[in-house]
Protein backbone atom coordinates (compact mmCIF):
# COMPACT_ATOMS: atom_id res chain seq x y z
CA UNK A 1 0.00 0.00 0.00
CA UNK A 2 1.38 3.70 -1.05
CA UNK A 3 -0.80 4.82 2.11
CA UNK A 4 -1.67 3.57 5.49
CA UNK A 5 -5.28 2.01 6.49
CA UNK A 6 -5.38 4.35 8.83
CA UNK A 7 -5.89 7.62 6.35
CA UNK A 8 -8.65 5.91 4.56
CA UNK A 9 -10.48 7.49 6.68
CA UNK A 10 -9.50 11.08 5.71
CA UNK A 11 -9.76 10.01 2.04
CA UNK A 12 -12.64 12.46 0.52
CA UNK A 13 -13.33 9.67 -2.04
CA UNK A 14 -12.29 6.12 -1.78
CA UNK A 15 -12.29 4.06 -4.98
CA UNK A 16 -13.04 0.73 -4.71
CA UNK A 17 -12.68 -2.05 -7.74
CA UNK A 18 -12.45 -6.20 -7.74
CA UNK A 19 -12.97 -6.17 -3.64
CA UNK A 20 -15.22 -8.12 -1.78
CA UNK A 21 -14.46 -5.81 0.92
CA UNK A 22 -16.70 -6.26 3.36
CA UNK A 23 -15.84 -10.22 3.49
CA UNK A 24 -12.56 -10.35 2.79
CA UNK A 25 -11.11 -7.24 5.23
CA UNK A 26 -14.33 -6.22 7.19
CA UNK A 27 -11.44 -4.75 10.03
CA UNK A 28 -10.62 -2.19 7.22
CA UNK A 29 -14.15 -2.05 5.84
CA UNK A 30 -15.13 -0.12 8.51
CA UNK A 31 -12.28 2.43 7.96
CA UNK A 32 -14.46 2.82 4.59
CA UNK A 33 -17.33 3.07 6.32
CA UNK A 34 -16.61 5.10 9.25
CA UNK A 35 -15.51 7.34 5.95
CA UNK A 36 -18.76 7.93 4.71
CA UNK A 37 -21.03 7.48 6.96
CA UNK A 38 -19.29 10.12 9.33
CA UNK A 39 -16.57 12.08 7.66
CA UNK A 40 -18.65 13.04 4.51
CA UNK A 41 -16.00 10.37 1.96
CA UNK A 42 -17.88 9.79 -1.41
CA UNK A 43 -17.48 6.05 -2.49
CA UNK A 44 -16.83 5.06 -5.77
CA UNK A 45 -17.43 1.09 -6.37
CA UNK A 46 -16.83 -0.41 -9.60
CA UNK A 47 -17.37 -3.84 -9.30
CA UNK A 48 -19.99 -6.16 -11.39
CA UNK A 49 -21.42 -8.02 -7.97
CA UNK A 50 -23.61 -6.90 -5.27
CA UNK A 51 -21.03 -6.86 -2.72
CA UNK A 52 -22.37 -5.76 1.03
CA UNK A 53 -19.96 -2.46 1.16
CA UNK A 54 -22.34 -1.31 -2.34
CA UNK A 55 -24.78 -0.21 0.08
CA UNK A 56 -22.34 2.49 1.37
CA UNK A 57 -21.47 3.61 -2.44
CA UNK A 58 -22.37 6.96 -4.07
CA UNK A 59 -21.59 5.85 -7.33
CA UNK A 60 -21.36 2.08 -7.89
CA UNK A 61 -20.55 0.82 -11.61
CA UNK A 62 -20.88 -2.83 -12.42
CA UNK A 63 -18.61 -3.66 -15.59
CA UNK A 64 -18.51 -6.52 -17.73
CA UNK A 65 -15.41 -8.77 -16.53
CA UNK A 66 -12.12 -8.39 -18.10
CA UNK A 67 -12.75 -4.89 -18.98
CA UNK A 68 -11.07 -3.31 -16.23
CA UNK A 69 -8.50 -1.55 -18.32
CA UNK A 70 -11.13 0.15 -20.54
CA UNK A 71 -13.20 1.97 -17.43
CA UNK A 72 -10.38 3.29 -15.98
CA UNK A 73 -9.13 4.24 -19.83
CA UNK A 74 -12.35 6.20 -19.73
CA UNK A 75 -11.77 8.07 -16.79
CA UNK A 76 -8.80 8.93 -17.49
CA UNK A 77 -10.25 10.21 -21.15
CA UNK A 78 -12.99 12.27 -19.58
CA UNK A 79 -10.32 13.51 -16.94
CA UNK A 80 -7.89 14.79 -19.41
CA UNK A 81 -10.71 15.74 -22.11
CA UNK A 82 -12.23 18.18 -18.97
CA UNK A 83 -9.18 19.36 -17.79
CA UNK A 84 -9.40 17.64 -14.26
CA UNK A 85 -5.98 16.86 -13.69
CA UNK A 86 -3.33 17.54 -11.42
CA UNK A 87 -1.45 19.40 -14.12
CA UNK A 88 1.17 20.33 -11.65
CA UNK A 89 2.02 16.61 -10.26
CA UNK A 90 1.87 15.46 -13.88
CA UNK A 91 4.70 17.46 -14.85
CA UNK A 92 6.84 17.72 -12.41
CA UNK A 93 6.26 13.97 -11.20
CA UNK A 94 5.31 11.56 -14.18
CA UNK A 95 6.83 10.98 -17.22
CA UNK A 96 5.18 9.77 -20.61
CA UNK A 97 2.14 11.80 -19.94
CA UNK A 98 1.68 12.98 -23.93
CA UNK A 99 1.95 8.68 -24.33
CA UNK A 100 -1.28 8.18 -21.68
CA UNK A 101 -3.48 10.81 -23.88
CA UNK A 102 -3.07 9.33 -26.65
CA UNK A 103 -3.37 6.11 -25.06
CA UNK A 104 -6.49 6.89 -23.48
CA UNK A 105 -7.70 9.60 -26.33
CA UNK A 106 -10.49 6.77 -28.48
CA UNK A 107 -11.90 5.52 -24.71
CA UNK A 108 -14.91 8.42 -24.89
CA UNK A 109 -17.50 7.09 -22.64
CA UNK A 110 -19.67 5.98 -25.22
CA UNK A 111 -17.12 3.92 -26.29
CA UNK A 112 -16.43 2.27 -22.83
CA UNK A 113 -20.07 2.45 -22.33
CA UNK A 114 -20.09 -0.38 -25.84
CA UNK A 115 -16.97 -2.83 -23.87
CA UNK A 116 -18.39 -2.71 -19.98
CA UNK A 117 -21.64 -1.83 -19.93
CA UNK A 118 -21.33 1.12 -18.04
CA UNK A 119 -23.83 3.94 -18.55
CA UNK A 120 -21.47 6.64 -20.35
CA UNK A 121 -23.24 9.12 -17.79
CA UNK A 122 -22.14 6.96 -14.68
CA UNK A 123 -18.58 6.85 -15.98
CA UNK A 124 -18.28 10.52 -16.54
CA UNK A 125 -20.11 11.06 -12.86
CA UNK A 126 -17.31 8.57 -11.55
CA UNK A 127 -14.14 10.57 -13.09
CA UNK A 128 -15.43 13.72 -11.97
CA UNK A 129 -15.84 12.72 -8.63
CA UNK A 130 -12.80 11.59 -8.18
CA UNK A 131 -10.85 14.12 -9.94
CA UNK A 132 -12.73 16.15 -7.86
CA UNK A 133 -11.59 15.00 -4.81
CA UNK A 134 -8.31 16.94 -2.71
CA UNK A 135 -7.42 13.17 -2.07
CA UNK A 136 -8.81 10.01 -3.48
CA UNK A 137 -7.80 6.60 -2.22
CA UNK A 138 -7.96 3.42 -4.88
CA UNK A 139 -8.87 0.24 -3.02
CA UNK A 140 -8.36 -2.59 -5.15
CA UNK A 141 -7.97 -6.71 -4.47
CA UNK A 142 -7.90 -9.88 -6.54
CA UNK A 143 -10.90 -8.96 -8.39
CA UNK A 144 -8.59 -7.07 -10.56
CA UNK A 145 -5.33 -8.81 -10.23
CA UNK A 146 -6.21 -12.49 -11.01
CA UNK A 147 -6.80 -11.94 -14.98
CA UNK A 148 -4.73 -12.01 -17.64
CA UNK A 149 -4.55 -8.00 -17.81
CA UNK A 150 -3.89 -8.04 -14.22
CA UNK A 151 -0.92 -6.12 -14.31
CA UNK A 152 -2.19 -3.61 -17.13
CA UNK A 153 -4.74 -3.31 -14.56
CA UNK A 154 -2.74 -2.21 -11.67
CA UNK A 155 -0.31 -0.11 -13.99
CA UNK A 156 -3.86 1.54 -15.22
CA UNK A 157 -4.96 2.49 -11.98
CA UNK A 158 -1.65 3.78 -10.70
CA UNK A 159 -2.02 6.28 -13.72
CA UNK A 160 -5.18 7.36 -12.74
CA UNK A 161 -4.10 7.90 -9.26
CA UNK A 162 -0.97 10.17 -10.86
CA UNK A 163 -3.24 11.41 -12.97
CA UNK A 164 -5.05 13.28 -10.35
CA UNK A 165 -2.11 14.15 -8.01
CA UNK A 166 -2.99 11.35 -5.67
CA UNK A 167 0.26 10.32 -4.74
CA UNK A 168 2.70 11.20 -1.81
CA UNK A 169 -0.76 13.07 0.25
CA UNK A 170 -2.52 11.86 2.93
CA UNK A 171 -5.47 9.86 2.54
CA UNK A 172 -4.48 9.22 -1.63
CA UNK A 173 -2.54 5.95 -3.12
CA UNK A 174 -3.08 3.41 -4.60
CA UNK A 175 -3.58 0.61 -1.91
CA UNK A 176 -3.87 -3.24 -2.97
CA UNK A 177 -5.67 -5.25 -0.22
CA UNK A 178 -4.12 -8.80 0.79
CA UNK A 179 -4.51 -11.68 2.84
Amino acid sequence: MTNTIAEIESADVILITGSNTTENHPVLSSFVKRAVSFKGAKLILIDPRRVKIAEFANVWLRQNLGTDVAWINGMMHVIIKENLYDKQFVESRTEGFGALKQAVEKYTPEYVEALTAIPADDLIAAARLYAGAGSASILYCMGITQHVSGTDNVKSLANLAMLCGNLGIEGGGVNPLRG
